[in-house]
């Protein structure tokens, strides 16, 4: 009886609560609030979405109310908003909301929502300016008094590099083979001399910025200049590659910069991803590589600042001259060179998710005046890796390849222990050559402490410094100047092929810094 009593009760209750309306509702009094009263939308380039951006409406009154309208106030608006988890109203009959309109939107008593804000902007409809900044207004109708909050974004042009498409299907180019022996293409295409937008987009401009999509090719027999000043940006996954008989030159000149970092004088070329949101500034693996193909020919590089690919510099067994070159940020390598002859001076890379600088399959390397720093948290991380033998893909047998590397008035450092390794193939000859370098290498208590291989990194009689301090200035800014105190100060050998530092400082004929930067005293 007990218990039949409990049950009426329980579904006394049911039907009671099933009978009211989720909460009873007053209109909105204008008395919304806020919590930016403009949302600005960073930088995007014309026709890439941006970011999502965040807007928190609180509802500080004692009343669950009902806002009557919220739209966008331009009707031919750019800007797409989610309220409250809704689409809006579905003004297309597509049978989803266009993120323009929504009505009757209710709010609890103190309680809050989110207004989620994203913008795809073609600047040919807006201006034909090079920069344009859009905006519009989320408003917020009332019985008595309308709100607003303002929206605004900056929208650049540039020139874009993309594969065409043909009854759906994207222009591709070959790469190489595969491991079945196909040929192996990839989506993109080739530069063109005559592109019917872009110009000769063999030599690059300096009006407006690239963006590439895809592979972008320099085909066989053909050279890509870019000159001083030249900002080029890749989409997620995207690639230069440099074919077969074919060159990149890099024509970069010095910049100068204030104490912020910020550049004075903007001469270097730049690589890097197309989100310009300052929340992307430093993500690694935002795009692919810059790939010099086996067979490429009079690869040269000079002042270029490269950051957050997934592989800097991916070097195939090909020649490649670069200097007074930054690469920042790569999730995989730096540099990695296969089999390749890469010459470096004043070359800064820091930080990489394996190497800055990795050899594959032998080579010839050679790095005077650089710095290699490496703080990625990864506890395999390093600053340099090197080895000399090729893996065959079937047997999995090794096979020594013919290797020389050769670092002079360098800085090898990080955040590990040990910031070189040496892995060795059947290859008793070779023997790495360190002279007047800084190298983080403190094998004591390791199975290295045995390698002879080491040994050349271990000998003082050689200028080397162990394992101290360089003493960078700023390595998460990636600052790798040398502040004062540095172990690096002084105890350099002059040599005449690299006179000046990266910045275009004078460096002294006795006793000169090691790595790529000068001491400047303040």
């Amino acid at each position: 009886m007990r218990k039949s009593i409990i049950i009426l009760f329980i579904g006394v209750l049911i039907s009671m609560t099933s009978c009211r309306k989720d909460f009873d509702t007053v209109p909105s009094t204008g008395t919304l609030e806020f919590s930016d009263e403009t949302v600005y939308l960073d930088t995007v380039f014309t026709n890439i979405g941006s970011s999502t951006y965040t807007l928190k409406v609180y509802n500080r009154s004692n009343n669950d109310i009902t806002i009557p309208s919220i739209h966008l106030a331009k009707g031919d608006t750019k800007y797409r908003i989610m309220v409250d988890g809704m689409t809006g109203i579905d003004s297309d009959n597509s049978g989803v909301g266009d993120g323009k309109v929504f009505n009757n939107v209710e709010l609890l008593a103190k309680d809050s929502m989110y207004v989620f804000i994203e913008t795809t902007l073609d600047i040919t409809q807006l201006t034909n300016n090079k920069d344009f900044l859009y905006t519009d207004e989320i408003v917020f109708e009332s019985g008595s008094e309308t709100q607003k909050v303002n929206l605004v974004t900056l929208v650049k042009d540039a020139y874009f590099i993309f594969p065409n498409k043909e009854n759906n299907v994207y222009e591709t180019i070959p790469v190489g083979l595969t491991t079945e022996g196909e040929i192996d293409k990839k989506i993109g295409r080739n530069l063109s001399h005559s592109n019917f937008i872009n110009g000769d987009e063999y030599t690059f401009k300096t009006d407006k910025p690239y963006v590439i999509y895809g592979y972008a090719a320099v085909a066989e027999g053909e050279a890509l200049t870019i000159p001083a000043g030249a900002k080029i940006h890749f989409h997620s996954e995207s690639v230069l590659i440099v074919q077969p008989g074919a060159s990149l030159n890099i024509n970069g000149d010095v910049s100068t910069y204030d104490d912020d970092g910020n550049p004075i004088i903007d001469n270097e070329v730049t690589f890097e991803g197309d989100r310009l949101e300052p929340d992307f500034e430093d993500i690694p693996g935002q795009w692919g590589t810059i790939w010099l193909r086996q067979g490429s020919i009079n690869n040269n590089i000079n002042h270029l600042t490269l950051k957050n690919a997934v592989v800097g510099l991916l070097v195939e067994n090909c020649a490649l001259n670069i200097k007074n070159s930054q690469i920042y940020n790569c999730a995989n390598v730096g540099i990695l060179g296969i089999n390749s002859l890469v010459e470096g001076k004043n070359l800064v890379i820091n930080y990489a998710g394996q190497a800055c600088f990795a050899v594959k399959e032998g080579g010839d390397y050679s790095f005077l005046n650089s710095t290699f720093n490496n703080n990625w948290t990864s506890p395999k991380q390093v600053a340099v890796q090197i080895e000399n033998y090729a893996v065959d893909p079937v047997t999995k047998l090794k096979t020594a390849k013919p290797l020389t590397t050769n670092f002079r008035n360098s800085i090898i450092y990080g955040s590990n222990q040990v910031e070189v390794f040496i892995d060795i193939y059947n290859n008793d000859a070779f023997l790495p050559l360190f002279d007047h370098c800084l190298v983080k290498f403190n094998d004591a208590g390791t199975i290295l402490a045995s390698l002879t291989i080491y040994d050349d990194i271990r000998n003082e009689e050689n200028g080397n410094i162990k394992s101290q301090d360089p003493k960078f200035k700023n390595v998460d800014r990636n600052w790798l100047n040398l502040l004062e105190g540095s172990a690096a100060i002084r105890n350099g050998e002059y040599d005449v092929l690299v006179p000046k530092d990266i910045l275009g400082n004078e460096r002294p004929i006795s006793r000169p810094d090691i790595g790529a930067y000068q001491f400047i005293a303040n």
